[in-house]
């Protein structure tokens, strides 16, 4: 049985949180995120798709996916000037579910960022809404946001293909950016084995707090409660590397190193508490 750490009456009320590591959905995924969101017809759903330039056409799809299983689904499209509006917040009023598109989780942190309809995002949130994400949508919830981009590609070594990404394990060379900081105690990754993300997550969790990185895989969605623990959802795995209690090699080594890492591989149903560190299989 797994002990789950003390819930606090503000984290009672928080919301869920089902990210998404990109690639298509299945049926039952999108049906979660609305069972999530309350249910048919209880459902109000506002759709993000500012990630992309095509966001404004691929989130009115969403939204008629989400309005197919009988929830309320508005796709609101802002530019950075209208995300500070409080017209633009007051759209939030009442959402029991808030969903983020893919594309580039860069460009949607610039827009939302430190505006108005973020700070409405994190009230719906803290108030018990679901907030999700897909792709970029899944990694802008951390609060440690992988940008995409590395300082030093192929680090001493470098590939001969100018192509390959993420060929090393390497200190300061993974660049991050401050994300919505709605999952603090992780990192996020995406696209996790179908893409070969994991030099560039060990990376990140050896050298940075919090030491804690799950990669989630095409067509998976980590599921987070408000008491903190995970669920696992989906059609492929989400990868843990947990190196909070490792012996991790220090700032002045010349290589970035480890022992005692610890690592899980958990396909759907499995879960993971990160206050113990345990994880139970399905």
């Amino acid at each position: 049985m797994l002990l789950a750490a003390a819930v606090s009456p503000a984290q009672a009320q928080r919301g869920p949180l089902y990210i998404v590591g990109g690639g298509p959905q299945t049926d039952a995924m999108v049906r979660e995120f609305v069972e999530l969101a309350g249910g048919a017809p209880r459902a109000r759903i506002i759709v993000l798709a500012m990630a992309s330039a095509s966001g404004e056409r691929s989130g009115e799809a969403k939204a008629n996916d989400l309005r197919a299983l009988g929830a309320t689904a508005i796709n609101v499209w802002v530019t950075r000037a209208q995300a500070d509006l409080d017209s633009v917040a007051t759209l939030l009023d009442g959402a029991t579910g808030i969903w983020f598109g893919g594309g580039d989780q860069n460009r949607l942190a610039k827009i939302v960022r430190g505006t108005a309809l973020e700070r409405a995002i994190r009230t719906r949130h803290e108030a018990g809404a679901v907030v999700g994400g897909t792709s970029a949508g899944a990694a802008v919830l951390s609060a440690v946001m992988i940008t995409g981009d590395e300082r030093r590609r192929g680090g001493s070594r470098p590939g001969s293909d100018s192509s390959a990404v993420n060929i090393t394990i390497d200190r300061d060379n993974v660049i991050t950016d401050n994300g919505f900081a709605l999952l603090d105690e992780a990192v996020i990754d995406q696209h996790f084995v179908r893409r070969r993300r994991h030099n560039r997550l060990i990376s990140l969790v050896l050298e940075r707090p919090p030491h804690l990185g799950a990669g989630i895989d095409e067509s998976t969605a980590l599921v987070v409660s408000a008491d903190g623990a995970w669920r696992v959802s989906g059609e492929s795995v989400v990868v843990i590397y947990d190196a909070r209690d490792a012996t991790r090699s220090t700032a002045s080594a010349p290589v970035l190193g480890a022992s005692g890492v610890r690592m899980h591989v958990l396909p759907a149903g499995a879960r993971f508490v990160p206050a113990t560190g345990v994880a139970t299989m399905p």
